[in-house]
């Protein structure tokens, strides 16, 4: 609400610039009538009134060059900034010639919609003259065959003149300020759009806060899909305080939704999910997340130093605490030899960091947020045979006496409790 007091469409922009313009239109043609004659007030009505109208008709007729305009824009940023992000791939591939063809034919594709806006504009612009020229000109020979009948005076053709061009500027800038508005609106669609989204996953009116126990985790008869269909059918297993569960299977079979039902990115289709007895639908999302920390198979850095990136586990935990948390997760002293240390830019989604350095931050990240239930998603995977020993052991000493749900592709890559098997749905 606060954005939209900003744009051009805002009501104190309406209040202080189209009410006086309208305003001045209503007091010009009674001054006209009553002053010249009713033909006068009648010549200025139809001349604004075809204005006003021309503006509007072709204002809206434009909009759709300013709305391709706008789709081609984001169609050539995207191409450069996913060219920029993957130019790995790009140099693996020998496409760097590829791929500054395609954000060239994105380019043209952009300049062609832009002057189609700005041709557009012009057409608008000059039809708006041709009204003003053809009032002020039908105007002017009434004005001066009144002269010549001397029912007006020579003065009085210059006070017409006068008075009619002043008029036009307030009428100019209604049709600006009307154009500013649709340019505006069509601009921001896409956020308005975005502020319509429905979010799926909402807390239950009068929910609650999850009152954590013990960390007893419990699936009961869960079923859930996404559009392709159903990927978990009649799941369930429960987990006792302080145990580790292994979630073993291949890709595809339905190990990650399980975290992801957990953390209530998605509402199950049947069955229920429970936290020490309690229906986690029942419970406050920001409530349930607080004690749930995750380590995802694809793990995404900000663009922010790497003692910022380690911080985002806890905002408030102090510089010894990040430190703590990176010997944890085995990647403390690595850090050191970087030039600048904790302070090393990670760069846009951590691609200055190794596969291995980028999940050892990640660890460490959620080591320091200290949550009381703990998910790894194939989180030791981008890892050599050494470091991923060290960093089990380290998980072995974070994990105990918390509950532990780990996501592995075979047995062998995790020690646990009980080991749950998935199979691919058929």
């Amino acid at each position: 609400k606060q954005i939209y007091f900003y744009i051009p469409g805002s009501p104190l922009y309406i209040v202080f610039s189209i009410f006086p313009t309208i305003a001045d239109i209503i007091i010009a043609i009674v001054y006209f009538t009553t002053t010249f004659s009713a033909w006068f007030g009648l010549i200025i009505f139809l001349c604004m009134s075809f204005y006003l109208a021309l503006t509007i008709i072709m204002t809206e007729w434009r909009t759709k060059y300013r709305r391709e305009m706008n789709t081609r824009d984001n169609e050539a940023r995207s191409r450069a900034v996913d060219s920029l992000l993957n130019f790995e791939t790009v140099k693996y591939y020998n496409a760097e010639n590829y791929e500054a063809t395609r954000f060239n034919d994105a380019i043209v594709k952009y300049q062609v919609s832009e002057w189609k806006v700005n041709a557009s504009l012009a057409l608008l612009n000059q039809t708006q003259n041709l009204v003003i020229g053809v009032g002020l000109l039908a105007g002017s020979l009434l004005c001066a065959y009144y002269v010549t009948k001397k029912r007006l005076h020579v003065g009085d053709y210059v006070l017409f003149g006068t008075y009619i061009i002043q008029l036009y500027t307030p009428l100019n800038w209604f049709g600006t300020y009307y154009r500013m508005i649709q340019s505006s609106f069509v601009d921001m669609e896409n956020m308005f759009d975005l502020f319509s989204e429905e979010q799926e996953v909402k807390d239950e009116p009068g929910a609650a806060d999850l009152r954590f126990l013990a960390g007893r985790v419990e699936f009961e008869n869960v079923h859930f899909g996404y559009v392709e269909g159903e990927v978990l059918r009649d799941v369930s297993f429960t987990v006792m305080p302080g145990q580790t569960l292994a979630l073993v299977g291949p890709s595809g079979s339905g190990k990650s939704t399980i975290i992801r039902l957990l953390f209530r990115f998605y509402d199950v289709w049947g069955g229920c999910i429970r936290i020490d007895g309690q229906d986690i639908s029942k419970a406050k999302q920001a409530s349930l997340r607080s004690h749930i920390g995750v380590v995802p198979q694809d793990t995404v850095l900000f663009n922010d130093t790497i003692r910022n990136n380690i911080r985002y586990g806890r905002i408030d935990a102090t510089n010894e605490e990040v430190i703590e948390a990176a010997i944890a997760a085995n990647i403390h002293e690595r850090i050191l030899t970087f030039p600048d240390g904790y302070d090393t830019q990670v760069g846009e989604r951590g691609l200055k960091l190794s596969g291995g350095e980028k999940q050892r931050v990640a660890i460490a990240r959620t080591i320091l947020k200290n949550p009381q239930i703990l998910f790894f998603d194939e989180a030791t995977s981008a890892l050599d045979t050494k470091t991923e020993r060290n960093i089990q052991a380290s998980l072995a000493k974070v994990c105990a006496n918390r509950t532990t749900i780990i996501v592995a592709h075979r047995y062998g890559q995790t020690s646990c409790h009980r080991s749950f098997l998935f199979r691919a749905s058929a």
